[in-house]
């Protein structure tokens, strides 16, 4: 099978969580069927993604010129987009000279299928073209920025926060409905969708881990210490974690003064390290090369996140290493996991506290949860299998996928070629 894999936002490195999925699943693809990746992102220094030429049919890179931080670049490009109908990620990554370079692909090559990875690429590709395409959604878009305006206590961010909201559930519902399938990582976000897509178009990919390169170790856990691992660009995690000190921490040191708090994760903000430099025992240690022993050192891994959609592959990368968990129930949302077996679930403040302080005191808890959740994720959970799961489902989208032409109307294609 041609595949045309289409990706906003970079590939590689795969250190955060979409970038994760996708590049273990699109890898696994690769092995099997012709896949062209079409991978259009922010220009930075130290871009690897020319490396990924020898795992795919073909690669185009297009790094475009995107502020990257959440500096004043990027709230100017926030503000200019404000009275746009599109949404401000929608806007930043499918530029004109994206569009006109997808034109020219699809005017010179055919496939049977088109991957739009992430709705935000939806915008790039011409949907006129007469061959499935398939929407992966890694988490409901609309609904982060919803959780966003329900729990931010700045008017001028919440005002904000709904705008864009309003904005992401109409441009999801556009495109959901235009393509052939809708791929889901999770029951919770097939439920929403089905609001507005019909159930029968839309199927939930399993979230996967490499349980070889996460494995159990527990020859240097540190006593008292809690550990929290994620990308703290990505605004849901700096949420949590701030939230977690300001709310959770303080109700746990009352129990255990000596507790200890490390936050791993690239790009923090200074908001967040101002934060953790006025409370003792907390650490941010920005980007690290590998999470695995800082995870391995922690006694309790923490996911407090109050705003989210989709799956935390966070979760399931503690899992894979044994670790005893505590989570929000939106933390954990739409993993097969069960409470006080292979996870502890906690939501309010005091709940939370709580249940990481009994962790913290009962060595032999925090065995048992570890080891049901490392059984879990190493029998069900292996990235190839999920990728199998995928196959399965272009197969059925594109049947007949040797005999399907995937062209551009007459004139658009004469077009596209003299560009």
């Amino acid at each position: 099978m041609k595949i045309l894999w289409v990706k906003a936002g970079g590939l590689v490195p795969p250190d955060i969580g979409g970038k994760i999925r996708s590049y273990s699943i699109v890898k696994e693809l690769a092995k099997t069927h012709e896949v062209t990746l079409f991978n259009f992102y922010a220009a930075h220094s130290g871009d690897v993604h020319s490396g990924l030429k020898g795992m795919f049919h073909r690669v185009v890179n297009l790094p475009l010129p995107i502020a990257t931080n959440r500096g004043i670049g990027e709230l100017a490009s926030f503000i200019r987009n404000v009275f746009s109908s599109s949404p401000h990620t929608v806007s930043k990554y499918c530029r004109p000279e994206v569009k006109a370079r997808m034109r020219e692909l699809l005017a010179s090559e055919k496939f049977d299928v088109i991957i739009c990875d992430f709705v935000v690429a939806a915008a790039a590709i011409p949907w006129e073209v007469g061959c499935p395409k398939v929407i992966f959604t890694h988490n409901v878009e609309a609904l982060i920025w919803k959780r966003h305006f329900e729990v931010s206590r700045n008017p001028v961010w919440k005002m904000a926060s709904w705008g864009e909201y309003q904005k992401m559930m109409r441009f999801e519902k556009h495109f959901l409905n235009k393509a052939e399938h809708v791929l889901t990582v999770s029951e919770a976000d097939r439920a929403f969708f089905s609001d507005f897509v019909e159930r029968s178009k839309m199927t939930v990919i399993s979230t996967g881990v490499d349980t070889n390169y996460f494995r159990p170790d527990n020859s240097q856990e540190q006593q008292k210490s809690l550990v929290f691992t994620g990308s703290m660009d990505w605004m849901p995690n700096e949420d949590g974690v701030l939230y977690f000190m300001r709310s959770i921490l303080p109700l746990i040191r009352r129990e255990i003064p000596e507790v200890s708090f490390t936050i791993v994760g690239r790009k923090p903000s200074e908001k967040l390290r101002s934060a953790a430099a006025s409370e003792s025992g907390v650490q941010v240690t920005g980007t690290v090369d590998d999470i695995r022993p800082y995870v391995r050192d922690g006694s309790v891994y923490v996911v407090p996140l109050r705003i989210g959609s989709g799956t935390r592959l966070k979760i399931f990368e503690a899992m894979a290493m044994g670790k005893a968990i505590v989570s929000t129930t939106l933390g954990a949302e739409g993993l097969p996991i069960r409470d006080e077996v292979d996870i502890s679930i906690a939501d309010s403040p005091e709940e939370f506290s709580r249940k990481v302080c009994a962790l913290l005191r009962d060595a032999g808890e925090r065995r048992r949860l570890g080891s049901a959740a490392r059984q879990l994720v190493e029998q069900h959970y292996s990235w190839s299998s999920v990728a199998a799961e995928f196959d399965e489902v272009l197969r059925r989208v594109a049947p007949s996928s040797s005999a399907r032409e995937t062209e551009l109307p007459a004139a658009e294609k004469a077009s596209a070629l003299r560009a």
